[in-house]
């Protein structure tokens, strides 16, 4: 790699330094949907803002491994900026203070994609574990410290699919076939806990045990909006949050983008997406999270304790979402323009007046400023009334399961029919999604 092209992401001189700590100091992250786009609009400033953040985190807070949860990319093809700002990223932890970058993939990653190079970045201390392997102790990564003494284990997973945790049950309805993919998914952990076990005898002393997923823990915090667009996150695959054996000190997930706890367990967490990925989380704060494990273990048998601090990530485009009738939504418009700071907009218009130049007039009133609508759309509920005469609905700003939901009230289906029908949709979006996989290449 051309060493011109790392200097976006260079380490400032006061950052050169680490803070004296003690014990080791994990940094949990995910979901980083690199090459993401809102609307046509390229983020690739805003990734930018957020790999420099992220190596200046890094060695301010003196980290000594990081984590990420799956979702390293939006696609399976990622462009060719997101894959610099990967690599680059990778080479400046290797400059770092950090001696071990994980990395499994999500269901947004292409397996093939990430795993392709795993064996060139392992000699940087970067681990990559794309898809499950074949040998699951190959999942089991035994991380030493520059003296080569044992510091961590973590048992890297990554997004499991149908193929990775069971066969085919042909002819199965729904709840067989979940009920299938959770006894696999649940016996995956199961066998990393007796390989970590055994791992753990044949160490001269205890470390503490990290195990990573990108999954849909039972209980979570959902919302709507929440940028898992083009891909079902209902209930098939859903796992218990026994799941994890207690031989994990702490539980790395991703896959959901709100920061959380999972069953109020400290140590099962999801870090969240750390950007904004669409209009709907433009009011969460997100975080990183960095665990600090003990020194010692509390005994050889009991694990380790820990501390955990969220570190807030800056705003690097600000987003918001305005909603209500035409003269609010004007107002709040010359309100963010008088503010100054660069604004990226979605207006929903909530009023049951007809304004026939509505986006003419927001267009207008936003013109040559700081403010930048990106997509004026209905609320839900004009949308459910079939109230599509004030602003057009184009199909690319429709979900899957919005275009779903409008068939089901065009045909006039009965509300009794209707939760089966979703629930079949969602099953065969689900298998549709699992079966592009796949077949999916790797990027040449």
């Amino acid at each position: 790699m051309n060493p011109q092209t790392q200097l976006s992401l260079a380490l400032p001189d006061d950052t050169a330094a680490p803070k004296s700590r003690r014990g080791l100091r994990v940094l949990h992250t995910s979901d980083w949907h690199l090459g993401r786009a809102l609307y046509g609009r390229r983020r690739d400033a805003e990734f930018e803002a957020l790999m420099r953040w992220m190596v200046q985190t890094v060695q301010r807070e003196s980290i000594d491994v990081v984590i990420v949860a799956g979702d390293v990319f939006d696609t399976t093809t990622p462009g060719v900026r997101a894959q610099t700002l990967y690599y680059e990223f990778l080479v400046q932890m290797h400059r770092s203070c950090c001696r071990h970058v994980v990395i499994v993939g999500g269901n947004h990653d292409s397996s093939l994609f990430l795993q392709a190079p795993a064996a060139l970045l392992r000699p940087l201390g970067v681990h990559v574990v794309g898809h499950a392997c074949e040998d699951l102790s190959d999942q089991v990564l035994l991380l030493r410290d520059h003296q080569g003494e044992p510091e961590l284990i973590v048992c890297a997973v990554p997004y499991l699919r149908d193929r990775d945790v069971r066969g085919a049950v042909q002819g199965a309805d729904l709840q067989a076939r979940e009920e299938a993919l959770v006894n696999g998914i649940r016996q995956h952990y199961a066998t990393l806990a007796d390989l970590t076990r055994s791992t753990l005898q044949g160490l001269s002393h205890p470390v503490p045990v990290v195990a990573t997923g990108h999954l849909y823990a039972a209980g979570s915090q959902l919302r709507e909006g929440e940028g898992v667009r083009d891909l079902y996150i209902g209930t098939l695959g859903q796992v218990h949050a026994s799941v994890f054996d207690p031989i994990f000190d702490y539980v790395a997930l991703g896959h959901l983008h709100i920061s959380q706890r999972v069953g109020q367990q400290d140590r099962i967490r999801y870090s969240g997406a750390p950007l904004s990925m669409g209009f709907g989380e433009a009011n969460q704060q997100k975080s990183v999270f960095v665990i600090q494990f003990e020194a010692q273990a509390r005994n050889q048998h009991e694990g380790f304790d820990f501390e955990i601090q969220a570190v807030v990530v800056p705003v690097f485009q600000k987003l918001m979402q305005v909603r209500g009738d035409l003269p609010h939504i004007l107002e709040t418009l010359r309100t963010l323009q008088d503010d100054g700071t660069s604004c990226w907009v979605e207006v929903l218009y909530d009023s049951p007046e007809i304004v026939g130049d509505l986006r003419e007039q927001i267009n207008q009133r936003v013109a040559d400023s700081c403010v930048d609508v990106l997509r004026i759309r209905l609320a839900p509920r004009f949308l459910e009334q079939g109230q599509t005469g004030v602003v057009e609905v184009d199909l690319q700003d429709l979900t899957p399961d919005e275009v779903f939901e409008q068939c089901l009230q065009a045909h006039q289906i009965p509300l009794t029919q209707q939760p089966i029908l979703r629930e079949s949709f969602q099953a065969v979006m689900t298998r549709m999604h699992q079966e592009s996989k796949q077949e999916e290449a790797p990027l040449a």
